[in-house]
């Protein structure tokens, strides 16, 4: 039987590539996001869950479907971004960023890591660059990240004995519908800007590695930086 993993964000960008790539290391993948379908890969070992995971309802929803479930694999990538200053920001997108970045991927690991912890399996956080930096206007947003990584860290020590491999992976400036709804958008030079398959390589390459040795911390950057403004 195919070891199972669960990525969520799976419809587009980062989380999706990296659905992709799982697929083809031969796992059994579960992908949730909010307007996903069966059909979103050819390929019979994909199961897609609709869901808002930015809703508390929608997150308990998923979390009591999943609660049986054996899972090698966790991958918390899901996230928004809004970058504005902060007395700008609306209680609502606030509040939904929170959610979404940092508290429904708490609310997935508890539900999975017993399940994780048997399977000798791993959990993957995607923070992003702004976990490990201060940047202006990113406030809400990269306290979300810098406190995903801090659940990571913390669950590493907690359950390091059991087996279970967590990893937390903070990519730089990656091309993908992050920036759809922003006001700036990535480089286009290929040194200034990632792909979303560098995320994918460097997943590619923890699943590589011997089980007793861990990457915790993976961040990934571009060479060179570099940003593109929308008109």
């Amino acid at each position: 039987m195919k070891k199972k993993a669960l990525v969520t964000g799976a419809s587009r960008g980062i989380g999706r590539e990296i659905c992709s790539r799982l697929l083809e290391l031969g796992f059994s993948v579960i992908g949730i996001s909010r307007n996903i379908k069966d059909s979103e890969f050819s390929s019979d070992d994909f199961q897609a869950i609709r869901a808002d995971l930015s809703d508390e309802i929608s997150t308990q929803t998923v979390c009591d479907k999943l609660k049986n479930e054996s899972v090698y694999i966790l991958v918390n990538c899901a996230g928004f971004g809004k970058f504005e200053p902060h007395e700008e920001l609306s209680a609502k997108s606030i509040k939904d960023m929170t959610f979404l970045n940092l508290t429904s991927a708490m609310l997935l690991s508890n539900t999975l890591l017993r399940s994780l912890k048997s399977n000798g399996g791993y959990l993957i956080n995607i923070n992003s660059i702004e976990a490990i930096r201060s940047s202006k206007f990113a406030g809400v947003y990269s306290a979300t990240k810098a406190g995903l990584r801090a659940f990571g860290d913390s669950l590493f020590e907690e359950t390091r004995k059991s087996g279970l491999s967590v990893v937390n992976i903070n990519p730089d400036m990656t091309k993908s519908a992050f920036y759809d709804d922003l006001r700036f958008d990535v480089s286009a030079k290929e040194d200034e800007r990632l792909l979303a398959s560098d995320i994918a390589d460097a997943i590619t390459h923890i699943l590589s590695m011997r089980k007793g040795a861990v990457v915790s911390e993976y961040t990934i950057r571009s060479l060179n930086f570099g940003i593109s403004k929308k008109r």
